[in-house]
């Protein structure tokens, strides 16, 4: 403690020394990943920004400048002043506050006239109520989920000040043992797709990437992560980072809080509010299946407030011997991938997560430059040889023909689909298929989470594609708004929609697991004139991979609550051009162009014989050392 007191000593007094007397510091506390300097005039710092860039430079440290909470307005008065400041023009829609980093959130339409010319705006606000401003473009749908958790955060500002001095105190910490031993511990995601887990081990630190469920099997010690193994101490445990918010990667994360997990977890902004929109409808359908939960709502909200969102290309310290920066991985809105600094040069490790290599309606290509990188972990979902798929192109056409097939014939269409990432795409597919007249008009419904995931896709336009991101920046269209979507507000409706005329019907969850899909799935199955379409990777063991290979019954709960024997009549398709998964050739096209080139490549997450065979490639091929971990398996790599 002593040596730590040391640090933070040497650190105060480089920043007393150089940051001007009437800044008025009051303290300076280690606050997450960053060193926080409380001051009672924040604009004298903020206005002469070189004074802190120049601090950074010599203790490479990131620092964020607060007021101190004494000289702060009421949040009642500062919302009055902003409203003064800010020119009616800029249609502020919400102002809110976060008294643990003492900033007011201004959410207006036009974003840009509440900064003001070269920020004038924001620096009187600064001088005039001594909170900091965090502007945000109002999103054009609302997120529910997304004011629930700035709520949150709100009434837990105290609790969240102490969780962001512990992290701190704990990332900047004296090492013990000095930088060496790099290992890592497959607790899961080895040789399957599903419960990814990965433990990240040094002599100073330990990290966990990701922290998943598999939702195809109902076997916790097939379906959690093996949180058991003797490498695995949650007491010792330094970070985790979720590199997306699909449950097979963050759904077991709430329960490492229930069982005393206190420290942060790292992710990108969007997946900080998508993980626990996904991991409460998690507890939801659960709850609906009668299953015992491993986790409940308490422990999502401790996950909440040990969550530090981190922006793309931002090096942040998460450890004494560790630096984090995330990436595009173009596989869901803010998809990440993980680059791992350990130690001063030590080695650099990648971590890919789930990515796509390739440009897509909604997001950009997975990032390939990193500055250092000596291994990689990469998926390999679709690595065998079968596992080409068709270009985007091709997929949009074939989707648009069997729709149109089926439509002609008076049938209806059933698109099971993730609430994240794969609904998105498929809406601006059907919406600018129909505007172009190539898809046959018809009423296209939507339910489930796929509203509120929208919504939060719609908040985040700088992690979509250049062009929707233009559309809803530059032009004010939102694409996801379309005439042609009608969005079904109650599971009453249900039943008119079947019964009526043709149509298309997009709901959730994407494996036929739960969620209205199942619902309209039991009705429209027994109809051969009707149509279900996969657009997405089907897991083993979930319904809609059993649909999908063919299953001719089921049995299904119906109305009176009774077991009942659904026959499966209705055409069964399958477009995997649509995936958010490299295909084979994108997996090898991307690992090859990784920049700088790989020493080490460890493939996971893919079934046993496709991790096989991209190792194969490499260590043949490329002469590229590889490695296909067992689950347990540790591998050291220093």
């Amino acid at each position: 403690m002593a040596s730590f007191d040391k640090t933070k000593v040497e650190f105060s007094q480089t920043i007393f020394e150089h940051v001007p007397k009437e800044a008025e510091i009051t303290r300076i506390e280690f606050e997450g990943p960053a060193l926080a300097v409380y001051t009672k005039k924040p604009e004298i710092l903020i206005e002469q920004s070189y004074i802190v860039a120049d601090i950074v430079n010599m203790i490479r440290k990131r620092i964020v400048v607060r007021s101190d909470p004494s000289v702060r307005s009421s949040e009642k008065d500062a919302e009055r002043i902003v409203h003064e400041i800010v020119p009616q023009e800029a249609e502020i829609t919400s102002i809110g506050f976060d008294p643990s980093l003492g900033e007011v959130i201004i959410e207006a339409k036009k974003p840009g006239l509440v900064i003001g010319k070269n920020g004038t705006f924001l620096q009187e606000i600064i001088k005039k109520t001594r909170w900091r401003p965090r502007i945000l473009r109002s999103p054009p749908i609302p997120s529910k989920i997304m004011a629930h958790i700035r709520h949150y955060l709100h009434a837990e500002s105290k609790e969240r000040n102490r969780i962001l001095r512990t992290v701190g105190e704990r990332i900047f910490r004296p090492m013990v043992y000095g930088v060496g031993d790099v290992r890592i511990t497959m607790l899961g995601g080895a040789q399957t797709v599903g419960r990814s887990a990965i433990l990240v081990q040094t002599r100073e630190s330990q990290v966990l990437l990701d922290c998943g469920i598999n939702p195809g099997s109902r076997n916790s010690l097939e379906a959690f992560p093996r949180l058991d193994a003797p490498q695995f101490d949650i007491d010792l445990l330094d970070a985790v980072i979720i590199s997306h918010s699909h449950l097979d990667h963050c759904g077991f994360l709430p329960f490492l809080f229930k069982y005393g997990y206190d420290g942060p977890v790292y992710c990108s902004a969007p997946t900080a509010s998508l993980m626990t929109l996904l991991q409460l409808d998690c507890l939801d359908v659960l709850s609906k299946q009668g299953v015992m939960p491993p986790y409940d709502q308490k422990d999502v909200r401790k996950a909440v407030l040990h969550t530090i969102p981190l922006r793309y290309g931002v090096v942040t310290d998460i450890a004494p011997d560790i630096r984090l920066t995330l990436h595009n991985a173009g596989h869901i809105l803010g998809s990440s991938v993980t680059h791992l600094h350990i130690g001063e040069g030590l080695h650099n490790l990648v971590y890919t997560g789930d990515y796509k290599y390739a440009k897509t309606m909604l997001l950009e290509p997975a990032a390939i430059e990193f500055p250092r990188v000596e291994t990689m972990i990469t998926e390999s979902t679709y690595g065998a040889p079968r596992d080409t798929m068709p270009s985007r192109m091709e997929a949009e056409e074939r989707l648009a023909s069997v729709i149109n097939e089926t439509l002609n014939q008076g049938g209806k269409v059933l698109i099971p689909v993730p609430a994240v990432g794969r609904a998105q795409e498929i809406m601006l597919v059907i919406d600018g298929y129909m505007r172009q007249g190539l898809l046959k008009e018809a009423p296209v419904f939507i339910e489930g989470m796929i509203s509120e995931a929208t919504a939060i896709h719609t908040a985040y336009p700088e992690y979509l594609s250049r062009q929707v991101r233009n559309r809803i920046l530059h032009e004010g269209i939102n694409p996801f708004q379309s005439d042609f979507f009608t969005i079904v507000e109650h599971p009453s409706a249900r039943k008119e929609i079947v019964e009526g005329e043709p149509s298309i019907v997009m709901a959730t969850s994407g494996m036929l697991e739960g969620g209205p899909a199942v619902d309209y799935f039991k009705y429209l199955a027994s109809d051969k004139n009707n149509l279900i379409v996969f657009v997405s990777y089907q897991i083993k063991g979930t319904m809609g991979c059993r649909v999908q290979k063919g299953l001719m019954e089921t049995p299904m709960v119906n109305n009176d609550g009774k077991i009942e024997i659904v026959k499966v009549n209705l055409r069964v398709e399958s477009i995997e051009g649509f995936s958010g998964h490299s295909d084979r050739r994108q997996i090898i096209s991307y690992i090859r162009r990784v920049t700088p080139r790989l020493e080490r490549l460890i493939v996971c997450h893919g079934e046993k014989q496709k991790c096989l065979n991209i190792a194969n490639i490499f260590q043949r091929r490329f002469k590229i050392r590889t490695n296909v971990p067992d689950i347990l398996e540790t591998i050291r790599l220093r």
